[in-house]
C-alpha cells in the first residue's frame, strides 16, 4: 500500500498545540522541503512551533538525522588521522574558527570546516572568508577532500550535495525570527557536523546577554543537547561555554576580523580572543586523541603560533581556495571602509556593559550583515571596540571606532556604540570561559 501524504498543516497545528511528529512525518517533512514541494511559509510556522513547543528527544534525533540524510555525505575515514571540527553556535566578534583550522591542521588533523553565514545579528565564517579578496567558499566535496589531503584544513560553506535541508533552513530561520531554539540550533549544527564522518567535535557553546541562549543554565542544556547527539553516532563530543555578554576580541565585522585572526596567528592578538582560540585548540587535541595531557596539548596548539606555522597554513589555504594569499603579510589588502570614525566616551568611569546584540544590529545596518536572506554583505564596515567590561575609562577616551561606507550611516552607528558601551561603577562579566561539558558531566572551570 503507498505511503499516505503528510498534510503539512495538519503537522503544524498537533506541534503548535504540543504534540509529537513521528520519524517518518519528520523525514517526510524535510524531504518535502528540499524538494520545494513544501513552501517556505509552512516550514516557517512550523520552526515556530518549535520554537514554543520545543522537540521530544525522539523528534529531534528524529529531525536531526532526517536533515543530515537530506544529501551527501562527507566520507572522510580513510584519510588516516582524526577528523575534528570546531563550532560555534554564534557572537559577535568570534572569530576562532579562522585561527583554529590552520592550527590543528599543522599538529596533523583534518579539519573539515563547514561553516554558516551570519545568522540574526551574529556574524558567520563564510562571510568573513568571502572579505579574502577571491577566497571560495563554494569548493565541492570532491575538492574539499583533495585540500583535506593536502593542507588537512579546508573552511567551505554547505554544499548543494551536503545536508540541502540545513541550508534552506538555516536562511528561513534566519530571517523569521526562529533562531532562538535549543533543539532547532543542535539539529542544525549537529546534522552538519555528523555528515562530515568525524572522530571528534569541540562545540563552542556561547552564553549571556549576545548569544542565541542567553541564560547560562539553558546553554549548558544546549551543550548536553548537543553531545548526547554527538557520541550516540560515534563522535566523541566535548563543549565550553564562553561568555557572550561582550563581543570577543576587539573588531566586530569581516574584514576587520579577518585582520585580527591574521593577527593572532602572528602572536598578537586580543587577550580574550587568544584565550578562548587557545582553550578551544586544547580540546580539539584530546578529541583528536593526541594527547590526554592537557598541559602537553597547550603547549602544542600554542607551537604552531610561535614558530610560525599556523599562519603559513592558514596562507596556504586561502591560495588553494582561490583567494590572494598575500593578506596574511599584508593585511591592507582586505577590503577598508572609506570611514574609519572613533566615538570618545563622554563621562569617565567603568565600563559596565558592552552589549554585543547592539553592535551585531548595528552591523547589520551599516550593511555588513543580512535582514533578508538574499542580500549581499558589505565586507568593510564593522567596528573596532577596544574596551571591554571592568576597564576603567577616562572622558574623550575613544570607546570604539565606526568602519563606515557611507556618512549618512555614521549617526545611528555612533548611537549604537553609545547605547552598546555603558558606562558606570560596578562591572560584573560572565566568566570568559565557564564550564567544560562531556558526556561524563559538567565541570565548571571558574
Amino acid at each position: 500500500m503507498a505511503e499516505r501524504p503528510v498534510v503539512v498543516p495538519r503537522l503544524i497545528e498537533r506541534k503548535r498545540d504540543g504534540g509529537a511528529l513521528t520519524a517518518a512525518e519528520w523525514r517526510a517533512l524535510v524531504d518535502g522541503y528540499v524538494a520545494d514541494r513544501i513552501p517556505d511559509y509552512q516550514m516557517a510556522a512550523l520552526a515556530m512551533a518549535v520554537v514554543f513547543r520545543g522537540l521530544s528527544p525522539d523528534e529531534l534525533v528524529a529531525l536531526t538525522a532526517a536533515m543530515r540524510e537530506s544529501g551527501e555525505q562527507f566520507h572522510l575515514a580513510d584519510l588516516g588521522r582524526p577528523r575534528v571540527d570546531k563550532h560555534s553556535i554564534g557572537g559577535v566578534g568570534d572569530k576562532t574558527s579562522l585561527l583554529l583550522a590552520p592550527m590543528l591542521a599543522c599538529l596533523g588533523v583534518a579539519v573539515p570546516m563547514i561553516s554558516g553565514r551570519g545568522l540574526g545579528h551574529t556574524g558567520g565564517t563564510l562571510d568573513k572568508l568571502e572579505a579574502i579578496p577571491g577566497f571560495d567558499v563554494r569548493l565541492s566535496l570532491a575538492a574539499a577532500r583533495r585540500q583535506l589531503e593536502r593542507l588537512g584544513a579546508v573552511l567551505v560553506g554547505q554544499t548543494p550535495e551536503l545536508v540541502p535541508a540545513d541550508r534552506k533552513l538555516y536562511a528561513l530561520r534566519d530571517v523569521t525570527g526562529t533562531v532562538e531554539s535549543i533543539p532547532l540550533i543542535a539539529a542544525s549544527i549537529m546534522s552538519k557536523k555528523l555528515a562530515e564522518s568525524l572522530t571528534g567535535l569541540v562545540l563552542d557553546i556561547k552564553t549571556g546577554s549576545g548569544a542565541f541562549i542567553t541564560d547560562p543554565a539553558q546553554s549548558l542544556v544546549l551543550a548536553e543537547t548537543m553531545i548526547r547527539l554527538g557520541e550516540a553516532s560515534g563522535c566523541r563530543t566535548i563543549a565550553l561555554t564562553t561568555a557572550m555578554d561582550r563581543p570577543l576580541g576587539v573588531a566586530c565585522g569581516n574584514a576587520v576580523e579577518v585582520e585580527e585572526a591574521i593577527a593572532g596567528l602572528a602572536g598578537s592578538g586580543p587577550a580574550d580572543l587568544m584565550a578562548v582560540t587557545i582553550a578551544l585548540g586544547v580540546e580539539m587535541v584530546v578529541a583528536a586523541g593526541l594527547t590526554t595531557d592537557r598541559a602537553d596539548a597547550r603547549r602544542r596548539v600554542e607551537g604552531v603560533i610561535a614558530d610560525g606555522s599556523a599562519r603559513e597554513r592558514l596562507a596556504q589555504m586561502i591560495d588553494a581556495q582561490g583567494g590572494d594569499p598575500r593578506v596574511v603579510d599584508d593585511p591592507r589588502r582586505l577590503p577598508g571602509a572609506p570611514i574609519v570614525e572613533p566615538v570618545a566616551a563622554d563621562r569617565s568611569g567603568t565600563v559596565v556593559e558592552v552589549k554585543p546584540r547592539v553592535i551585531g544590529h548595528a552591523i547589520v545596518v551599516l550593511g555588513g550583515g543580512r535582514s533578508r536572506a538574499d542580500q549581499a554583505v558589505d565586507p568593510a564596515v564593522g567596528f573596532r571596540i577596544p574596551v571591554k567590561p571592568g576597564d576603567r575609562i577616562d572622558a574623550g577616551t575613544p570607546i570604539g571606532f565606526i568602519h563606515a561606507r557611507h556618512p549618512d550611516q555614521l549617526p545611528a552607528a555612533r548611537a549604537a556604540l553609545r547605547e552598546a558601551v555603558v558606562i558606570g561603577d560596578v562591572a560584573t562579566p560572565l566568566p570568559l570561559i565557564g564550564h567544560r561539558v562531556t558526556v561524563a558531566g559538567i565541570e565548571a572551570l571558574t
